[in-house]
């Protein structure tokens, strides 16, 4: 099985930062493209950034340029950087991960609990 652990969301103020890391473990062949969601009030899941394993990145048009995904391969870990937050960024953030657990397998995609963030004053 493998399991995603996600960690620091909470509670920010408009034009403030968070760090958001997701970190992937159990019976683990290969990380492939890992990525986040998100989920407001109210609205669908929607991409919020994916990054695959040799670093390439893509951004919803919402966050480009406010928002960092990275990885680290060896700790198949996934972080997403967010600054000058708004209001409209509240929701609960997914971790999404495609997962090679052995060699002969297809990928699968796992996700991880949610982690909830809220902008507000």
């Amino acid at each position: 099985q493998v399991q995603l652990v996600e960690s620091g969301g909470g509670l920010v103020q408009p034009g403030g930062s968070l760090r958001l890391s997701c970190a992937a473990s159990g019976s683990i062949f290969r990380v492939n493209d890992m990525a986040w969601y998100r989920q407001g009030p109210g609205k669908q899941r929607e991409l919020v950034a994916v990054i695959s394993s040799g670093g390439r990145t893509n951004y919803a048009d919402s966050v480009k340029g406010r928002f960092t995904i990275s990885r680290d391969n060896a700790k198949n870990t996934v972080y997403l950087q967010m600054n000058s937050l708004k209001p409209e960024d509240t929701a609960i953030y997914y971790c999404n991960s495609k997962v090679e657990v052995t060699r002969w397998q297809r990928e699968a995609d796992y996700w991880g609990q949610g982690t909830q963030v809220t902008v507000s004053s």
